[in-house]
């Protein structure tokens, strides 16, 4: 993949592999991409943060290693760990054969990479996109962790020794802003804060990802969902329940929202219970008018 001239072809390319960015998002990947540097995307869960290192998988063609952040993660499930039960069989072989093989067990072929290690030392061909999501969720120490390597992208392993990258993997990491993300993670990384659409590029994305629902019922879903947002909802649908709501109705053969269809159907988009008490309460066909 050759590098964009200018965000706007950036942001062609990005439209062209599913991904309809605004200019503020598709000018962030521009710089990554030119920069190489960590792009961190915070913002609501489901407005399309992860989505972004998908599409920038298809368009670079990069293997898309992904690692999902949690709390207590640490580097056996990030960066590397061994595989000791193929060690064993390997010790119980040689024993059997009368051989020494201690000096074979801590390498290559019983070293198990992790995301971590996989996008550092990914050898030839495009560099891969590696998607840290949800970085929010992991502790303190494993953001420091993730600094240091992110610093000089290098991994030490004891017994073998230091793996580094001759091309950076292309990153994005993700945040839902559970807690703040510290202040040196984010001073080595490009920022950009993702929102909701607004409604006619939702309009658009639902139109590109569902080709299969009309213009008007399109029109209609995404317009109900905005309002639907505006309510003090637990947890607010995102572009991804647009979609699915908008698919839903289309495989019921829908081509008109109207109350009672949304009542029948609230739980594609809206997925706490107390959430659609709300909803209901504030008038399903209030939710759905048509006049947009």
């Amino acid at each position: 993949m050759s590098l964009p001239a200018s965000v706007e072809e950036g942001q062609r390319a990005l439209a062209e592999h599913g991904y309809l960015a605004d200019e503020g998002l598709a000018t962030a990947v521009f710089l990554a991409l030119r920069l190489q540097r960590p792009l961190l995307l915070e913002g609501e869960a489901g407005v399309g943060k992860t989505e972004v290192a998908k599409v920038l998988s298809r368009w670079t063609e990069g293997e898309l290693l992904r690692l999902q952040c949690y709390e207590g993660i640490d580097a056996a499930q990030a960066v590397y760990e061994w595989d000791y039960s193929r060690q064993l069989l390997h010790i119980r072989a040689a024993e059997t054969r009368g051989e020494d093989v201690e000096d074979e067990l801590f390498s290559e072929r019983f070293l198990v990479r992790r995301p971590l290690l996989k996008a550092i030392a990914h050898g030839a061909g495009p560099p891969p996109v590696l998607l840290i999501d949800e970085v929010d969720r992991a502790d303190d120490e494993f953001e420091a962790f993730l600094l240091e390597i992110l610093s000089d992208y290098s991994v030490t392993v004891p017994e073998l020794g230091t793996f580094h990258a001759d091309v950076p993997p292309v990153v994005v990491i993700t945040s839902n802003r559970t807690r703040d993300v510290h202040d040196a993670l984010k001073r080595r990384c490009l920022y950009h804060w993702v929102d909701h659409p607004d409604l006619a590029r939702e309009i658009a994305i639902v139109r590109l990802r569902a080709p299969e629902v009309g213009e008007h019922l399109a029109r209609q879903t995404a317009a109900a969902v905005a309002r639907i947002r505006e309510l003090d909802l637990f947890k607010p649908p995102g572009v991804a329940e647009t979609i699915d709501w908008a698919q839903a109705l289309a495989t019921l053969g829908r081509s008109e929202l109207d109350g009672a269809t949304a009542d029948a159907t609230l739980g594609a988009v809206v997925k706490y219970r107390e959430d659609q008490e709300r909803v209901r309460a504030a008038g399903l066909e209030t939710v759905v008018d048509s006049d947009i």
